[in-house]
């Protein structure tokens, strides 16, 4: 799990029927500080994240568990954050 931000969206009118109705996120990872780290991605969004917030996001086989087994997804977001605190 990584702490991304929502920097735009993706339509896509073919794709796979597992992914009908799902929203398709562009999230940028950052770091403990909010810093951008790493390069954008799509994730399939669960929460009704919207551009600009600050999100978690899960990778691998935990992300796909988030719909169904048989969805084709790679990452998900499974938060929206609120805060975050270093301590």
């Amino acid at each position: 799990m990584y702490l991304a931000r929502v920097i735009g969206t993706v339509v896509s009118t073919s794709k796979n029927a597992a992914l009908i109705g799902m929203k398709l996120l562009i999230v940028e990872r950052v770091n403990e500080y909010l810093e951008r780290e790493g390069k954008c991605e799509v994730a399939v969004d669960s929460v009704g994240a919207g551009t600009g917030e600050l999100v978690l996001v899960l990778e691998g086989s935990s992300a796909r568990r988030v719909f169904s087994e048989s969805a084709p997804v790679d990452k998900a977001i499974v938060g929206i954050v609120d805060t975050v605190e270093v301590g």
